[in-house]
Order: structure tokens, then sequence, then C-alpha cells
């Protein structure tokens, strides 16, 4: 078992590896740039390109916010929440949703959780709940390790470093279920078509119910689904089953002259990952 059930398809990796070398050494032939080989290499004509391409992918958010919107509509749609609003332009978060029974859950729009960026949030005084949603619109990244990279490197970090509370995360994109991240999930039949999407169950996180401490709160208790509104209509609009859901504790203590947590991910009573007792550390 592993931390999330799909993994990153080995085939297509190879031949993304194998077509970015075609393109380094066969790049001079394209385009009209009227160069020699030597002349285009020399220009940094080729790498002033792929930068701005992978520029131009990094910064685009546009097929992130589609996927987002189809999702809570439905959600709305199927009266599993009230109404929901994207504030990402005028906050540190990107949307509200306003649940069934009154309270607001905030919702942070996040990438692959392999980079810095996974550090950047803020919960705001108006969260009832708050959660990370991992959408990564890479479909040769590795999402075991940018799984894992993202709860215990990153966010366990933040939550006990920073005394941010963050009530789970959801690793759920538009790669789920392709050609480049097979999902077990799917196998069952459990596919929700969605406009141009074909979407399995999410994989959800339930993280610590409060944020651990070493000298008060070493292992704090972990959120049931039903504890938190938002997840809890994900797991249910989207025909998700219990047993998939992941428990994630962190446990903390100080060692020395740092401050050191364990985190380990549960699925159905099996503990499918574990760090050992790691020091923070923050640049």
């Amino acid at each position: 078992m592993s931390v999330i059930p799909c993994k990153q398809n080995k085939e297509l990796k190879d031949k993304i590896e194998e077509y970015a070398d075609t393109l380094k050494t066969e790049a001079h032939k394209l385009g009209s740039h009227g160069l020699s080989e030597s002349e285009f290499y020399n220009s940094g004509l080729f790498r002033g390109a792929i930068e701005r391409v992978r520029g131009q992918f990094s910064a685009t958010m546009r097929e992130k916010r589609e996927l987002v919107q189809h999702i809570l509509n439905h959600l709305q749609d199927n009266d599993f929440i009230d109404e929901w609003e994207s504030v990402g332009s005028k906050n540190r978060h990107d949307y509200t949703v306003k649940l069934k029974s009154g309270r607001h859950a905030v919702i942070e729009l996040k990438g692959c959780l392999d980079g810095n960026n996974t550090n950047i949030f803020d919960r705001p005084n108006i969260a009832d709940e708050f959660i990370i949603w991992s959408v990564c619109t890479n479909p040769g990244a590795n999402p075991r390790r940018n799984a894992w990279s993202g709860i215990h490197t990153r966010l366990s970090a933040e939550v006990i470093e920073r005394q941010q509370q963050v009530d789970g995360l959801v690793i759920w994109d538009m790669s789920c279920g392709t050609l480049g991240r097979d999902c077990p999930k799917m196998k069952s039949g459990k596919v929700t078509e969605i406009g141009p999407f074909k979407l399995p169950p999410p994989c959800i996180y339930l993280f610590p119910s409060t944020i651990p401490s070493a000298r008060n709160n070493p292992e704090p208790r972990v959120h049931q689904i039903d504890d938190i509104e938002i997840l809890q209509a994900f797991h249910n609009c989207f025909y998700g089953k219990n047993e998939e859901l992941n428990r994630v504790t962190f446990k903390v203590k100080n060692q020395a002259n740092d401050t050191v947590r364990l985190t380990s991910v549960e699925r159905n009573g099996v503990v499918v990952q574990e760090s050992s007792y790691t020091a923070i550390k923050r640049s």
C-alpha cells in the first residue's frame, strides 16, 4: 500500500523523457529562426522558449478553476452545499463555501504539492473548516512522491511551526483516472461525469483536529469524516467508501534543540506510510 492508491505511469514517463531528449537535440530544425545549429544553441532561443512555455503552464489557473467550478456546481445542484464563491483575487485563499448547516468552509487551491507554493496559505477568520485541495495539471508528475512531500515535508511543518490549523487535504484533479494516472477506484465503476471530466471519488486526508504541540498536545485526535462538512459532501456526493479515507497523524516532541514530528497515514486500519521523527527545517 502507499500514501495514495494511484501511481505514475512508467510507460508515459519514459515517453516524456524520450520526447524531451529528442526535443533538445532536434529543436534547431523547428521554426523559421534562420540560424545555423550552432548559432541556434548559442543564442539562448531554445532555453528562452522552454522557460516561457513552462511559465505559461505554471501561471495559468484556467484549467484548474474550470474543474473546481464544475465540481462545486455539482455539489450545489445535488443539495450537498448551499452556495459557493470564488474569492482568489481578493484574498489569500481561493473559495468559500456555505454549507448546509450554515457553517463556512474555505478552500485553498494548490498544484502538485511538491513545491514551496504549498507552504503559502493563511486560514482566514471566517473559516469554520479549512482545507487544501491539490489540483495537479502535470500528467507526468509522480503522485506518490508529491502526496507524501505535501503532507509530511510541507503541510505538517506549516501546521506545527506556524500554528495554522488545516482540517484536511483533497488530492483530486483532471488527471485522475487517465492514462497518466490510472485510478484503482474507477475499476469498481465509481465514476461521475461532469462536463468534460470523468471523475473517480476524491482522495481525502483527514488531518488532526487541533494543532499539535510538543508540550501540550503531542498527538491530537484526527478528525472523523463527519467533523468536516465539506469533506463529507465530497465523499458522499462522489461515492467515496469509508475504507478509502486516509487518517493523517502528527506526533510532536522536543529533541535536543529541535521540535521533531512523526507523520503517519492510515487507511482502512493499516498504516500505509510513516516517517521517522524529523526536525522541522525552515529556510
